[in-house]
């Protein structure tokens, strides 16, 4: 990527959101740009990041046998009747947005059970189809009254969701705890610490839910968490008269031995059941030739949520100042950033070449009429975890790579430069 060719927009750091700082620099950047509150549209660095975060979801949900899929984003109404959830998420909750018109009704989707629940239907007619979950990555809408923390409450986002099928109720919690383990993998390869906790099961339905809550202190929920089984449980289930349940999920008998976090959501889980498959009257033919309803769950994991946690998380702090953020080397979309001075720019060239010819995507400032101080400070706020100066200190065998984190410096010759990045 050539940043002349990014056309970012000069931002002062001292007037940066202090609670969303790294979102709120890259709004100034012009990187998001929002249309109106809960709604944006994305710059080439998040979109590049969500392209990350969504193969390696990709990877590992097809590596436990999951299908990918697509459902429509505009669903009839007819359909959220069949589940006699049209009421529910246009007037009780006022969740869905609606299209009225000479074509009939329809509801833009905030998630997608019914359609996963026809579509599945259509296929798996059969015990021998089964068991089968399908997944899809897209776009989501929902009418938040109050959006909050830029992509961490929007009304429009993208969203993984998955729905199985299976036979028994056993098979069905199989498949949750396979779910479960892919999700733990996709976390971790995204160098986020997730709880997984307890959590009610909402509107969605069914008989057990969980969240999977990364610690951040811009979170809105509160969490309890057990260390030792890397289980813990939503704060608000306290206050709901069947407490003790979820706490008897849990084998726990005294809160005090939990810690308490700030934490966002970043992905769900549901057991639903029978709840869709019998209220819409969808059954499958079993061994000997009778219907049976299909035991279902659901899954969600919300990009958008994850590159806002992953952007706040890695914010860099001077003295209590904004300097800018740094992503981790592992899903950051371009790896290395290269300044130069106009003496060394045919050098910074070629190595810009090299890097990118063996895959290694890099940055170069090759913008006109900045100092070295400027370009520096821009490494930071566009997120790049390594930074290569050739500036009067470059003595053309070696080069200085600078880590933005934490400002360590590797010296790297130029024969090796290939490798040292190959083997990060």
């Amino acid at each position: 990527m050539r940043l002349s060719k990014l056309n970012i927009k000069k931002i002062n750091l001292n007037d940066v959101d202090q609670n969303y700082s790294g979102q709120d620099i890259l709004m100034k950047l012009g990187e998001l740009y929002q249309f109106e509150s809960g709604i944006y549209g994305y710059g080439n660095l998040w979109t590049k990041l969500e392209r990350i975060v969504e193969n390696i979801i990709i990877e590992e949900l097809d590596k436990v046998g999951c299908i990918q899929v697509e459902f429509p984003k505009l669903q009839p109404k007819k359909i959220w009747e069949q589940s006699n959830r049209w009421d529910t998420y246009t007037k009780d909750g006022d969740i869905m947005f609606t299209l009225d018109n000479n074509l009939g009704q329809y509801g833009l989707a905030p998630t997608a059970e019914e359609c996963a629940t026809l579509f599945g239907a259509n296929r798996l007619t059969s015990y021998k189809n089964l068991p089968a979950t399908y997944y899809q990555i897209g776009e989501k809408f929902r009418k938040e009254i109050r959006t909050r923390g830029y992509l961490f409450r929007p009304r429009t986002f993208v969203m993984m969701d998955a729905y199985s099928f299976d036979k028994t109720e056993e098979d069905m919690k199989k498949s949750y705890d396979l779910m479960h383990e892919a999700y733990l993998n996709i976390f971790k390869r995204l160098g986020i610490k997730i709880m997984p906790t307890v959590s009610d099961n909402g509107v969605i339905g069914g008989n057990v839910a969980e969240e999977f809550q990364a610690s951040t202190n811009l979170g809105e929920d509160k969490v309890l968490f057990d260390e030792a089984q890397n289980l813990g449980i939503n704060k608000e289930v306290l206050d709901f008269e069947n407490k003790e349940e979820y706490l008897k999920q849990l084998n726990i008998n005294d809160l005090s031995t939990l810690k308490e976090y700030s934490a966002v959501e970043l992905g769900n889980n549901f057991q639903l059941g029978t709840k869709y498959s019998e209220t819409m009257n969808l059954y499958y033919i079993d061994e000997n030739g009778e219907n049976k309803p299909y035991y279902m769950g659901c899954y969600g994991i919300g990009l958008g949520r994850i590159i806002a946690c992953l952007i706040e998380n890695n914010v860099i702090k001077n003295n209590n100042k904004i300097k800018g953020f740094s992503l981790p080397y592992a899903i950051a979309p371009y790896k290395v950033q290269i300044i130069y001075n106009e003496d060394n720019k045919e050098e910074a060239e070629k190595l810009y070449e090299n890097l990118n010819k063996n895959n290694i995507n890099a940055i170069i400032d090759d913008r006109e009429g900045l100092t070295i101080g400027n370009r520096i400070n821009d490494t930071y706020v566009l997120g790049t975890p390594k930074m290569i100066i050739l500036g009067k200190k470059f003595d053309g065998d070696n080069y200085e790579i600078e880590n933005t984190k934490d400002n360590s410096v590797d010296s790297v010759s130029l024969s090796e430069i290939i490798e040292y990045f190959k083997n990060i």
